[in-house]
C-alpha cells in the first residue's frame, strides 16, 4: 500500500502537514490567550499529532478509493493556499482547511461517472467523522476536563476531536472544489448526512469549556 504513494506525494503531504498543524495551533493558542514558549510547543505538539492523523488519513481516503475504482490519484500541495492558511489562523483565527487537494487521474479511459466521484470525496469526511469517534472517547475518559485539568488525555481528545470535526465540517461545503459540491452532485441524501453529522461534530466539540480547564 505504502509503495503507492510517491516521493513527489510524500513531500507534499508532509509540507501540508505541517503548514495546517501550524495553523491550527495558532488557532488553539489564540483560544486559550496565552503563548509562552512551553505551551506553545505544547500545542504545536498536540496540532502535528492529530492533524497528522486526520488530514493524511482524509487524503489517504481518497486516494484509495480512487484506486479502488481503477483510477490513480495522488496528493498535491498548494503553496498560494498553504500560506493563506497559516496567515488566516494568525490574522482572524480562522482555519482554511484546504493546504491541497488529491488529483485523480483518469488511467482507465472510462471517464469518471458522478456516483464514483462522489464517493471518492466522500471518503475523506467520512473518515474523519470516524476519528471523531475514539478522540471523543478520550474526552470521556479523561472526564471531559472537568476534573483532570491540563490531562495529557484530555488535551488529545478535545484538539483531537475538533481538529477532525473542522476538517470534515470544511470540505463538506457544497461549494468550489469542495468534497460536498461532489458529494451533493452526486446523492443528495448522502450529502445532508454527512453535511449533518460534520456540523453536529463540530457544534458538539466546542460545547464543553475544554480551553478553560487546561493549562
Amino acid at each position: 500500500m505504502l509503495e503507492r504513494i510517491s516521493r513527489r506525494e510524500e513531500f507534499d503531504l508532509f509540507i501540508a502537514w505541517i503548514a495546517i498543524s501550524l495553523a491550527f495551533a495558532i488557532i488553539f493558542l489564540r483560544e486559550i490567550g496565552r503563548a509562552d514558549p512551553v505551551i506553545a510547543l505544547t500545542f504545536l505538539a498536540l496540532s502535528l499529532f492529530t492533524v497528522g492523523i486526520g488530514f493524511i488519513l482524509h487524503e489517504m481516503a481518497h486516494k484509495f478509493t480512487a484506486i479502488k475504482y481503477g483510477f490513480w490519484a495522488e496528493f498535491r500541495k498548494d503553496n498560494i493556499m498553504l500560506v493563506v492558511a497559516v496567515a488566516l489562523a494568525a490574522l482572524v483565527g480562522v482555519v482554511f482547511a484546504a493546504p491541497g487537494a488529491t488529483i485523480i487521474y483518469d488511467t482507465t479511459g472510462r471517464g469518471i461517472s458522478r456516483e464514483q466521484n462522489g464517493k471518492i470525496s466522500a471518503a475523506g469526511p467520512v473518515v474523519n467523522l470516524l476519528l471523531c469517534i475514539p478522540f471523543a472517547g478520550l474526552l470521556i475518559y479523561s472526564g471531559g476536563g472537568q476534573s483532570l485539568n491540563g490531562n495529557i488525555i484530555t488535551m488529545i481528545g478535545m484538539i483531537g476531536f475538533q481538529v477532525n470535526a473542522m476538517i470534515a465540517a470544511f470540505n463538506m461545503l457544497p461549494v468550489s472544489v469542495l468534497d460536498g459540491k461532489k458529494v451533493f452532485a452526486w446523492n443528495k441524501g448522502v450529502f445532508l448526512v454527512l453535511i449533518i453529522a460534520a456540523f453536529g461534530a463540530l457544534l458538539a466539540s466546542f460545547s464543553p469549556d475544554i480551553f478553560s480547564n487546561i493549562l
